[in-house]
């Protein structure tokens, strides 16, 4: 009898065990590495805030880094994320197409990869991307051009500068592609004239994302076409990171009216800006929701569940067509910010004066 008591005592004990290892239960003892690019960027802390707040409230340890815009530096941390224990690892890549190392180690540990808002390129170790419809992002900035502009009946020509994201990251590409696709009829007509000439991807990319990149660039059409007061109309910006550096360089640099100028993402600055009218709008992509939608997969993939997604045709890494969840974006401005914005506990009135 004795021994029957000793023996069950040892089953419970291994079995305790096992389910604080992650052996058991949806989410005890389950480690979930998050890797982020930067914290140079307002919107990567958010995230980084937002995921970590969602998936300790499920119950999940959580491994947070921020990579300093360095593609070494995040590689090692998911491979320290691994080795450390980490169920499913959540990556926002810094560039898409160099985390073969650390993506190879998931793949042999059998470890579920989420590319979060930024596709991770040329792998077959993705498991799932979840991000914001970034092709509908780029259309809502080109619309909004076209509505503002009354490009419809409008005799126009208006002039018009582009400001691309970064080349490695590849968002840039889908954001840029919607806006241009959505204005292209007008450029070909010559209602709307890029008087620099600058409008590619790759003549109008902005490398890291960088304000300073965008401004520099920004200076050097502003003083090259600008200078002899050609009035500007639109200057059609794929983030907010761009789109402040063109405020800055337009500040400096120019003395005409303030034209047109999309963004995206709601950062600090730029919404004072909207508010301020130095820019005209910005596509929110509120974080929470996808930062949720995140949390869910990671809870389904855990369970071994079927795992939500809403697209398995869009997104090609170029290994493999990735299953996603695309989370709809929204327009803000000056008009509707205090709803989407304020209202929804996003920001306080405080962090916009």
């Amino acid at each position: 009898m004795k021994k029957l008591v000793s023996l069950l005592l040892s089953v419970a004990m291994v079995a305790v065990l096992l389910v604080g290892c992650g052996a058991g239960g949806a989410s005890g003892g389950k480690k979930v590495g998050v890797s982020m690019p930067t914290r140079d960027l307002q919107r990567w802390n958010q995230d980084g805030a937002n995921m970590e707040k969602e998936l300790k409230a499920a119950g999940y340890e959580v491994d947070l880094q921020y990579a300093s815009n360095d593609v070494q530096t995040q590689v090692s941390q998911i491979e320290n994320m691994i080795s450390n224990g980490c169920s499913v690892v959540v990556i926002a890549a810094v560039e898409g197409s160099s985390l073969g190392e650390a993506l190879d180690m998931a793949k042999k540990a059998n470890i579920p990869v989420i590319a979060y808002d930024r596709l991770i390129m040329n792998s077959d170790a993705v498991s799932y991307y979840a991000t914001f419809d970034n092709y509908k992002v780029g259309v809502a900035q080109g619309q909004f051009v076209i509505d503002t502009l009354d490009l419809k009946n409008a005799a126009g020509p208006f002039n018009i500068e582009f400001t691309a994201g970064d080349p490695g990251d590849n968002n840039a590409g889908f954001f840029f592609n919607g806006a241009y696709d959505t204005v292209k009829e007008y450029v070909e007509s010559g209602k709307l004239n890029v008087v620099s000439g600058q409008k590619t991807f790759d003549e109008v990319a902005t490398p890291t994302w960088g304000s300073d990149v965008a401004q520099s660039r920004a200076e050097n059409i502003l003083s090259s076409y600008y200078a002899d007061g050609t009035e500007l109309d639109v200057w059609l910006c794929s983030n907010d990171s761009t789109a402040l550096g063109v405020t800055n360089a337009l500040k400096a640099n120019y003395n005409g009216k303030y034209p047109v100028i999309t963004g995206q993402d709601c950062d600090i600055e730029n919404t004072k800006n909207m508010i301020d009218g130095k820019q005209s709008m910005s596509v929110f992509k509120d974080t929470r929701t996808l930062a949720s939608q995140v949390v869910k997969m990671v809870g389904q993939i855990l369970k071994g569940e079927k795992v939500d997604v809403n697209d398995e045709k869009t997104y090609n890494n170029g290994i493999k067509v990735v299953p996603s969840f695309l989370c709809e974006p929204t327009v803000c401005t000056a008009d509707n910010y205090k709803e989407i914005l304020i209202d929804s506990g996003y920001y306080t009135e405080d962090q916009l004066k």
